[in-house]
Formats: structure tokens, C-alpha cells, sequence
């Protein structure tokens, strides 16, 4: 007997289901991987964002009178 069959053998109705990460918990394993690609994705879009704004402020904002540095 192969693998496959002991394996579905051994899980009957759950054979060929996603797997879930915990048993209590109804998140599969590529639910919580596409949950965390999202999240880097976000991650790096908001340190983009703020490196953005951080030049704005920095240099093109002093450029047309706001915030003026002194010192």
C-alpha cells in the first residue's frame, strides 16, 4: 500500500482539505501566507511613504519657505 492511500486512509473526510495552521483555529496554512506577504507589502509601502515625505519635508519644503531651518 502506498502513502497516499495510508494517508487517506488515515484521515478519511479530511483527505484533500487545506491544511489549517492550528486545529482550533479555521486559518490555513495559505491563508496565513498570503496574510503575510500582504503585510510585508504594506510594511514596505509605508516606509516608502514615509521616506517620501521625510525628503518633502526636509528639502523641498524648506525650498519654498516652510519649516525654515535655523541654526
Amino acid at each position: 500500500m502506498g502513502e497516499a492511500k495510508r494517508r487517506r486512509e488515515a484521515l478519511g473526510e479530511e483527505y484533500g482539505k487545506p491544511e489549517t495552521i492550528l486545529p482550533w483555529l479555521p486559518i490555513t496554512k495559505a491563508q496565513a501566507t498570503q496574510f503575510s506577504r500582504w503585510t510585508t507589502l504594506g510594511a514596505w509601502v509605508g516606509i516608502i511613504l514615509m521616506v517620501g515625505i521625510w525628503l518633502t519635508v526636509r528639502f523641498i519644503g524648506p525650498g519654498f519657505g516652510w519649516w525654515e531651518i535655523s541654526g
